[in-house]
């Protein structure tokens, strides 16, 4: 019987998709009433199925479809069915007011479906055939949202520049799937781990290790799908469709980089070194995401870098052995960054109608520059600014486990939230606040909270998807690096944060009548960030040629 509603769980949204194109002209509008309630069904099944899973009950068995494959429900897939299906459920109750004058209305709900199927498909897939079926499937299905505005030459413009660079990713996700199977002779996901498991020094292919190669294909579809640095330019430019897509986009889809490192994560386990590089290439999206994100003025664009800036966060986390972190990650980013997509048009239209800034304290100081009372001694407040958010993080870790000291990872990660609080009062102390104290006791109190949860919840995913402590302790293993590395890296990122603090506060001067005038040096950089490092403009450039190259090809086969 419990076979039956796993099924169901992905056959649904995509029966319903299939349904409602096919009778749109006789349901009318009523289209949209039948996906809403496939939409709250698919969310209430997979609620209860990881209510069954949670109860003790064996629910990651393979589930044979014998047409299409093999569905495996372990508690990475169903952690992610409720994430996508509650997720989507929201854009579609949102979309049905929001979309009410497209005149694509019934459309629009029908490849809403079939994308909540696909992601569902995706995340289920118990081999490789259905899992490379719904990791293509999904770019198609996007390409077709993000374009859903016809008459828009920006919207398919850039939806078909996500089209292909999904495709990019395709390549080598198809490369390791066949590596895998040529070497293995099957193509069930839990077959080819087990065996990779039993024997992860013996395998090579083509002369070639097979682990690393596999695994550094898999990394390299991860980059493309999660928009990281070289590959990232169609997500904040694909703002042209729809915001329910954006947000479902955001939230959901571009999350599909931290999902399938995790599924592959016995691979990379024994894969050594793949997760170095998975680090860096994180560490660097998660640094320029950020940075072009501040320079933006318009709001889904600086949330599209916003999220580029996340998802280097999240693959960095799964480059220091994070892997289940990561994946708390995706959920609190999904569920953050929809609700700001979905309210980013109620922010922009409350601007149009009262742009005005109410008169508070730090209006005052922003604004007005009015002289405030006096800064904190600075010993003081470099101690505390120092100290605190160190203590913090190293109480709430060491309360869940005592053994983060040893985990490379686990400090690399404490490292970066030390700087985040850091900056935090430092800022504050920089602002001559009339009231410095009662701003730092509500900074480190809100600090406190977030790190507290953020890290017993992380622990808690940690005994959730890979209960066994010693796949745990093998994954921080793979990620790890000597001691003598590990203390270089953790220098240099002290440097680079330092120099980049000392660029943001020393930005500016003052002339002789005490007007405050930004540095020629930053607005030389700040120039370079607001056309976004010119990649757009030399992708474009690229694009052109290629164009112009294959006109006097064409030209010259011709005459031939």
């Amino acid at each position: 019987m419990m076979d039956k509603f796993i099924v169901l769980l992905v056959a649904l949204p995509l029966l319903t998709a299939f349904v409602a194109q096919v009778l749109s002209d006789k349901l009318g509008r009523r289209v949209v009433t039948l996906s809403v309630a496939a939409g709250t069904l698919t969310f209430v099944l997979a609620v209860l199925l990881l209510a069954f899973k949670l109860s003790g009950h064996d629910a990651s068995r393979i589930v044979l479809a014998p047409v299409w494959g093999s569905l495996l429900f372990d508690s990475l897939t169903l952690l992610m069915a409720v994430v996508i299906s509650g997720i989507s459920l929201i854009v579609h109750v949102y979309s049905v007011r929001y979309m009410a004058e497209d005149p694509g209305y019934r459309r629009f709900f029908v490849l809403l479906d079939a994308m909540t199927g696909v992601l569902l498909l995706t995340i289920a897939a118990g081999d490789l055939i259905t899992l490379l079926v719904g990791w293509h499937l999904i770019g198609v299905v996007l390409f077709f949202l993000l374009s859903h505005n016809s008459r828009s030459q920006q919207a398919y413009r850039y939806g078909f520049w996500t089209f292909i660079t999904y495709r990019f990713g395709d390549v080598p996700m198809v490369l390791a799937a066949i590596l895998l199977y040529r070497t293995f002779g099957t193509w069930s996901l839990p077959d080819i781990f087990q065996q990779i498991t039993a024997h992860p020094d013996a395998l090579t292919v083509f002369g070639l290790p097979l682990n690393e190669t596999a695994a550094g294909l898999i990394a390299l579809a991860a980059f493309a799908r999660s928009a990281q640095f070289l590959l990232h330019t169609w997500l904040p430019y694909s703002m042209d469709g729809p915001t329910p897509v954006s947000a479902l986009m955001h939230a959901g889809i571009v999350n599909a980089g931290a999902f399938i490192i995790n599924r592959f994560a016995p691979v990379f386990v024994e894969a050594n070194g793949v997760l170095h590089w998975v680090f860096l290439v994180g560490l660097v999206t998660a640094v320029i995401g950020s940075v072009l994100m501040l320079s933006q003025n318009d709001i889904k664009k600086a949330l599209g870098y916003s999220t580029m800036g996340q998802m280097g966060f999240m693959i960095m986390e799964c480059g220091v052995g994070a892997f289940s972190l990561a994946i708390f990650h995706l959920i609190a980013h999904g569920l953050f960054k929809g609700t700001l997509f979905l309210g980013s048009g109620g922010v922009i239209g409350k601007a149009r109608q009262d742009d005005g800034v109410p008169k508070d304290d730090l209006y005052t100081f922003v604004i007005e520059r009015r002289p405030t009372a006096y800064r904190q001694p600075w010993i003081l407040m470099a101690a505390i600014t120092l100290a605190v958010p160190a203590l913090v993080f190293g109480l709430a870790h060491w309360l869940v486990t005592d053994s983060f000291v040893i985990e490379q990872g686990a400090i690399i990660l404490l490292f970066f939230g030390w700087v985040t609080g850091a900056q935090l009062l430092f800022s504050i102390h920089r602002m001559d606040s009339e009231t410095p104290w009662r701003l730092v006791t509500l900074a480190v109190f809100s600090l406190t909270l977030v790190v507290f949860g953020y890290t017993f919840i992380s622990h808690a995913f940690d005994l959730f998807l890979y209960p066994d402590a010693q796949f745990r302790a093998r994954i921080y293993a793979a990620a790890g690096i000597s001691q003598s590395e590990f203390y270089i890296l953790v220098g240099m990122l002290t440097a680079v944060i330092v120099f980049g603090w000392t660029l943001a506060y020393r930005a500016a001067s003052y002339d002789n009548e005490g007007r405050k005038q930004p540095k020629r040096s930053w607005l030389d950089f700040y120039a370079l960030i607001s056309r976004e490092l010119y990649i757009a403009d030399v992708y474009a450039l690229l694009g052109r040629g290629l164009i112009g190259l294959s006109a006097r090809l064409n030209l010259h086969l011709r005459w031939i």
